[in-house]
């Protein structure tokens, strides 16, 4: 006896439903790899991992890489204002020397042309003493770029007399590999420009 054919569109039929059935599947299943593709990298996006002294990972949330990233640029100014500007004609070689380890080029060029304006020769020979009284600084974030606004009051001592001088200075922040002692904040100086210098202590 003869097995009888199935009706045509039976098949087509249930072919369809096959062909959509395994469409649907895999929309769905590319839909949620995307959706945990994307999940994983935000979760990267906002968290640093350290690694425990017992080999365990420990997330580190991005807000706190951002508190601790000012605390940490507010410490790097204040290191960089007093190396540079705290000196005198015993420490000016050794103090220079470590604030070059914070800022770029352009410090380097600052540090250069006050050389070449005799600024240091004259520390040598009138044995002044410049100290920092105070550093205030103050952060600006951009788009991810980091500029900052730094007040320094200073004194020069000339033995009888001590003149008091404000200067504001400008630059930006980046963030570099951490090189302790020379530069433990991970943070570099760029774009350093002294923008105003005036004495105080001559205004009533």
């Amino acid at each position: 006896m003869k097995t009888p054919y199935k009706n045509i569109y039976s098949v087509l039929k249930l072919n369809r439903f096959i062909v959509l059935a395994v469409v649907v599947c895999a929309l769905l299943t590319s839909t949620f790899s995307v959706w945990i593709a994307y999940t994983t990298h935000k979760n990267a996006l906002n968290s640093a991992f350290a690694i425990n002294t017992d080999g365990s990972i420990i997330p580190v949330k991005l807000v706190t890489q951002k508190e601790n990233f000012k605390v940490e640029a507010l410490a790097h100014l204040e290191l960089f204002h007093n190396y540079f500007y705290n000196i005198d004609a015993s420490n000016y070689e050794r103090n220079l020397k470590k604030a070059l380890w914070l800022g770029n080029s352009s410090v380097d060029n600052l540090y250069r042309q006050k050389k070449a304006d005799g600024v240091y020769n004259r520390l040598l020979q009138y044995s002044l003493v410049q100290k920092v009284l105070s550093v205030d600084s103050k952060i600006i974030e951009n788009k991810g770029s980091h500029s900052f606004t730094t007040t320094t009051i200073f004194e020069i001592n000339r033995g009888s007399i001590i003149d008091i001088y404000e200067l504001i200075s400008t630059g930006n922040l980046i963030i570099v590999d951490r090189n302790f002692p020379n530069n433990p904040h991970g943070l570099l100086i760029t774009d350093y420009f002294e923008n105003t210098l005036r004495k105080l202590n001559n205004e009533n």
